[in-house]
């Protein structure tokens, strides 16, 4: 719902942050904007406005520079627009605020827009972006932080914490606590052994917008890292959000592959090495976005992930019976789903 200036301090609820922003954006459009809604929220402390200014529509950043990694997001947005990937114009910031206005992509999200009938299409624009980005790792391969074995264990140790002992208040017997700590460690140890590349981390549907020219619209990068070359394909095709059969998958991984090397990507693996790393990647990622999902819910009073919870458990339910090294791990899950 759009708004007026007066309606949105109004109704903010004594968010000083509201008018701090909207005395903000004055100061940079140079009159009041003429409407103000709430375009979003993700999953942290970031949350999006649609700015309606003399015709045009603009979106603006709130991310409290405390809470946020504000300069890492202007600096990663600097660079994927270089490199010809196509995220936010930075048209002006206030670093000390947190505070970006930056140019809109519009509402539609690759999951409001997805069918059978087009997904070929869009899933073709996003791997092509995806491996610009890649080619892009040998331009800088320093440029971003690596995705260290001790992040990737920390993440899935929110599923011990949040997804068993919070949202089914399960007690972790020591045995499961063995399952864990064994299937985290031959995890981690898959993920070192891929070749590495830049990695948005979060590729996914309600991260890509649907425009009109060098589609898709990425947001949501502020957080990628130099990791495994398997990460994002696997986000994107094992998305918490949608689903798609095991076929059609293998499908878009070909095709992925086959841009790639087009790309002079030069990767020693073949296409079923690279599936394995698709899968046991897809199960860390999975493990992750459980405990994930979970404390936005309890600790960020997000509820609305809830609901993706069965979806991402489906998927490790259904890799790990693939990988006898991973037996533990699936009948544990198996369990689990039952709950």
């Amino acid at each position: 719902m759009a708004l007026t200036r007066d309606e949105l301090i109004r109704i903010s609820n004594n968010d000083e942050r509201v008018p701090q922003l909207v005395d903000w954006l004055e100061s940079i459009l140079g009159n009041t904007p003429d409407t103000i809604e709430f375009a979003s929220e993700d999953a942290s402390f970031r949350r999006y406005f649609r700015i309606g200014n003399n015709g045009s529509s603009f979106v603006a950043m709130d991310a409290p520079a405390d809470l946020e990694e504000f300069e890492t997001f202007i600096r990663i947005a600097k660079k994927f627009k270089l490199i010809g990937l196509n995220v936010p114009d930075i048209l002006a910031a206030d670093h000390q605020n947190g505070f970006a206005l930056m140019t809109d992509f519009g509402n539609t999200t690759y999951l409001e827009r997805l069918s059978r009938a087009n997904a070929d299409a869009l899933y073709e624009d996003a791997i092509d972006s995806l491996v610009l980005l890649q080619k892009a790792t040998q331009t800088d391969v320093g440029f971003l932080p690596p995705y260290s074995c001790k992040l990737i264990v920390s993440e899935m140790e929110l599923f011990r914490e949040w997804y068993l002992k919070r949202h089914l208040q399960k007690a972790v017997s020591p045995a499961i606590s063995d399952v864990l700590d064994h299937t985290f460690e031959i995890l981690r140890a898959k993920a070192a052994e891929q070749p590495k590349v830049w990695v948005h981390r979060d590729y996914h549907s309600r991260n890509l917008m649907v425009v009109q020219n060098n589609n898709p619209g990425i947001l949501d990068f502020q957080d990628a890292v130099y990791g495994p070359v398997s990460y994002d394909l696997v986000s994107l095709l094992r998305d918490c959000y949608i689903v798609w059969d095991q076929e059609t998958i293998d499908q878009w991984i070909l095709l992925y592959l086959n841009k790639a090397r087009q790309a002079g990507l030069e990767f020693e693996f073949d296409r079923w090495q690279f599936i394995e790393w698709f899968d046991w990647i897809g199960i860390q990622r999975h493990i992750k976005v459980a405990g994930i999902f979970s404390r936005l819910n309890y600790r960020d009073k997000k509820s609305k992930f809830l609901e993706d919870i069965p979806t991402v458990m489906g998927y490790i339910e259904s890799v790990t019976k693939k990988y006898p090294e991973l037996r533990e791990l699936h009948e544990l899950v198996s369990k689990l789903i039952k709950i």
